[in-house]
């Protein structure tokens, strides 16, 4: 595997054995820098047991994961590298959400004025002085949220965010999630809410039985797996005898083509090697959904 500059989080040979079972299996994947990254699987498919790996919490049978290049029980400032949230909020229900972040930010050597920047950046203000358990399953989402933000980090690796938000929380989240990534953040985002990965995440990392299935940006694998890629311009014609010979599955015309089993990069090297001239390379996907049920066999949702 060849090093990657701008690889934020990344797991090599990633294995998780417990006595007879093997929870997760050789799993190497990579997540980078400005862009949300997808990870999917059906239940037990080792999703929760990486996540702990990554993070520290769980110690690997073999290989090994590292967040900017280094395992997190060696990172010198764990907090303001990366913000993890693996369940919902644990706040004392008696604490209000502004004292139960008070204390962590002690915990972790952060400033108390931390607190306040994260309760307006989740939009939790007119609830901060609020018991906790007094909050919707929602409302503990942001609090979790806020929790990991506290540190300004880097790296944001979170479980499931979306539980029991309602579209318009869902709608917020997304747009959250995009936010902290387009200031250059790598975020990490397990879920099952298929639609909102497709609206939310650059890329996608699918596993099923521990075992890595599909890694790439979201738009490539639903047109690899799902409907292709659409390629238009004057040399389309020969562009496609040329992958035909390679054992492309190709169909269309002289004007446009649509080419499966084919990423646009594989595509553009072929078009760059010829010199070839195309105007337009484009996926054409199906639903996630669908997608996510080709590539696992699976007959639910994922988890």
């Amino acid at each position: 595997m060849e090093p990657m500059a701008d690889a934020a989080i990344e797991a090599t040979g990633l294995t998780k054995r417990y006595a007879s079972v093997t929870a997760v299996d050789d799993l190497s994947f990579r997540v980078r820098e400005g862009a949300v990254t997808g990870f999917l699987g059906p239940n037990g498919a080792g999703k929760t047991t990486t996540l702990r790996m990554v993070l520290g919490l769980a110690r690997p049978t073999a290989g090994s994961a590292t967040i900017e290049g280094r395992r997190y029980v060696d990172l010198d400032d764990p907090a303001r590298t990366v913000g993890a949230n693996l369940e919902v909020a644990g706040a004392h229900p008696g604490r209000s959400g502004r004292n139960h972040l008070r204390a962590l930010a002690a915990m972790a050597g952060l400033p108390r004025s931390r607190v306040d920047e994260v309760l307006r950046l989740v939009e939790l203000e007119d609830a901060a002085d609020r018991r906790a358990g007094k909050y919707s399953l929602g409302m503990r989402q942001r609090l979790g949220l806020a929790a990991t933000l506290l540190g300004d980090p880097r790296v944001l690796v979170l479980d499931e965010p979306a539980n029991g938000l309602d579209p318009q929380g869902i709608r917020w989240l997304r747009d959250f999630l995009r936010t902290l990534a387009s200031e250059g953040r790598a975020v990490l985002v397990s879920s099952h809410v298929l639609a909102e990965v497709a609206q939310t995440a650059d890329d996608v990392v699918v596993i099923n039985h521990g075992r890595s299935i599909a890694q790439a940006p979201l738009s490539e694998i639903m047109a690899r797996s799902g409907g292709g890629m659409k390629v238009a311009g004057p040399d389309v014609r020969k562009l496609g005898d040329l992958l035909f010979q390679q054992g492309a599955e190709v169909s269309g015309d002289s004007a446009e083509i649509l080419v499966k089993d084919r990423t646009g990069e594989q595509i553009g090297r072929v078009v760059a090697e010829h010199q070839l001239v195309i105007s337009e390379l484009a996926p054409v996907g199906s639903s996630l959904e669908e997608v996510y049920l080709e590539l696992t066999g699976s007959t639910g949702g994922p988890s």
